[in-house]
Order: C-alpha cells, then structure tokens, then sequence
C-alpha cells in the first residue's frame, strides 16, 4: 500500500469513529461549532505525523504545511492547530479502545506481562526546576536506566502472543514517583485466573487474600536477600526463565519509542499538551499495531 492510501485510510478510519463514537467527546457550544478544518482533519494530522516519525508537533504542522496542503487546504496557523488539538485530549482514550477491537486473536489470555515506562519531561539537574502540568506530572528515579526524571509513567498489563509483541490490555498513567505496584492494586481485582509476568518491583505488599481469590499467580525474579552475594542456581534459572517470558513487553516499549518518539516529552508545555503527548502517540502506535501497517 501507498503512502496515499495509508494516509486515506487513517483518515477513513478517524472519520468513521469520530461519527461514531469521539464526537461526544468534544461537541461545541459556539458559532464555530463547524470549522473549514475539521476535527477529524486535526486528529489525521497528528496521527499521520507521528507515523512519519516527526518527533514534535511544530515538526508535524511543518510536514503537514510543506508536504500536504493539497489533502488539507484549511490547515491553520501553527498556534490555532495546537489549540485545537488540545482540546482534542478526551478522544484519545476512546480510539484506543476502538482500535483494541481490532487487535487479533492469537494472544494467550491467561499470560499478561506487566511494566512502566517513564515520559520525559525534564531530566537529571533539569528535574527539579520543573513546574509544567503540576497535578500530573512529578519527579521520580526511573530505576531500570538509573536517572532521576520529571513526568510521568505509563503502566501496561499486555497479553502474551507467541512469537510477537503482546497486546496491551490496560494502560495507566501516574506521576513519575508512584511506586508501580500503586497502579497495578488498582486493576487487581479486575483479573481473573491469570498469571502475571512482571519485575521485581512487583514482588512485595500485595494483598495475598485477593490474589488468591482472583486466582491470579504473580511471577518474578528473585529478589537478592539483604547481604546475599549470589543468587543459588535454581534462584537464577528461574529467574532467567521468568524474565524470558516477560523480555516481549520491554521490546514493545523499545517498538513505541521507535515509532512514537513517546518518552520524550521536554517541547509539553500544559497538562492538556501532556495528555495528547502520551495517548496521541499510543494511538498511532497502537493503529500501527492492530492494522500491522
């Protein structure tokens, strides 16, 4: 398929759940209730951008003003588009849960694999003079890479598919310094006879009582006690196996950040800006997902 017909297809596809569905979400109470430049065209603009690998909105409206102003003759000034698209943040939610409807079948729904992943806003010094989007974002230490980060983090609980990425089943957001295991209690009870492959993060203060009544298994690796060396060779074997299971949702985090440029988030600069940054791209990377394109 073409870059033309990629381009109409997710034009068509926005269109047809906006109709739907996302209109719902951001009707109009003005005389401007039907802009010349839609809200559909604005949605595909970004959407489309991202999917060129243009790392920042200004990169995306120069693409789209450059490259595609016969496909989008009405396409404002800078600051109007961002304003639009803005407003826009409530749709994304929803297109995420209409393009999961659309995700194949071949997963294991029994194995779900849990993680996070940081959105950066500002990094190490910078860290700690931050003050965009305050009720959302906070610093933390995001302790897989060793660095202290203003933002937020994105919570996943995928299901296994053999042989490909897993599929995302739940997706949270919490500040930066929330401790993992504060946003998986919150989905716990929502799981039923499920193993769950996650990180040793997820090892303690979980309610045994409600796992056991869901019949859910948590499996990680072992966790070294305090002043222990080495872990006994049964300790590793399991733990390799363990992180064999689980390694597939940290190569979907590395195909996000590919595709999406998501964790880099220092151009945000309001807490609406912030929402469309995280569930923007995770809608393109997710329509890149369900439809394989």
């Amino acid at each position: 398929m073409d870059w033309q017909n990629r381009l109409i297809s997710v034009f068509l596809f926005v269109s047809e759940i906006f109709k739907e569905n996302l209109q719902y979400y951001v009707q109009r109470m003005s005389n401007n209730s039907s802009p010349r430049f839609t809200d559909v065209e604005v949605i595909t603009v970004f959407l489309w951008g991202i999917m060129q690998h243009c790392t920042t909105n200004k990169d995306t409206y120069n693409y789209t003003n450059n490259y595609l102003r016969e496909w989008f003759p009405h396409l404002p000034s800078y600051e109007a588009y961002i304003m639009r698209l803005n407003r826009l943040e409530d749709v994304f939610v929803p297109m995420i849960e209409e393009i999961q409807k659309h995700f194949p079948d071949n997963f294991l729904e029994n194995i779900r694999l849990v993680d996070s992943m940081p959105i950066i806003m500002a990094k190490e010094k910078r860290s700690s003079k931050a003050k965009v989007a305050t009720e959302l974002a906070n610093k933390g230490y995001c302790g897989s890479k060793g660095f202290y980060y203003y933002g937020v983090k994105i919570h996943f609980l995928g299901f296994s598919c053999p042989g490909t990425l897993p599929l995302p089943d739940y997706i949270g957001v919490t500040p930066a310094s929330d401790h993992d295991l504060s946003a998986f209690r919150q989905i716990i009870p929502y799981l039923q006879d499920s193993q769950i492959y996650a990180d040793k993060a997820y090892i303690d203060s979980l309610d045994r009582e409600i796992l056991n009544q869901q019949n859910v298994q948590i499996y990680t690796p072992v966790k070294k006690e305090k002043g222990q060396k080495n872990l006994y060779l049964f300790e590793q074997i399991w733990s390799t196996s363990v992180s064999r299971v689980r390694q597939p949702i940290e190569s979907l985090f590395n195909w996000i950040q590919e595709k999406t440029n998501i964790q880099v988030a220092s151009k945000v600069r309001s807490s609406n800006g912030l929402m469309v940054h995280v569930f923007g791209r995770l809608t393109a990377a997710l329509f890149l997902l369900a439809f394989n394109s």
